[in-house]
């Protein structure tokens, strides 16, 4: 099943423990996927797409 959910920086920063800033630094220096939607300049990711991202990320290989 697909979860559509969109979620913020804030919510993928309270997701994995970390400060909003640290996510958005994340998006700045390309370690984030891109937004899967922009809304009032504001990005957004599925929450499968961030569960995707979370799986893929160097400290967490093989886990």
């Amino acid at each position: 099943m697909t979860d559509r959910t969109l979620w913020s920086y804030k919510d993928i920063a309270a997701h994995i423990r970390v400060r909003t800033d640290t996510i958005r630094s994340y998006r700045k220096h390309g370690l984030l996927p891109p937004p899967d939607d922009v809304r009032n300049g504001k990005p957004y990711w599925y929450v499968d797409t961030v569960l995707a991202w979370i799986a893929s990320r160097p400290s967490n290989r093989g886990r």
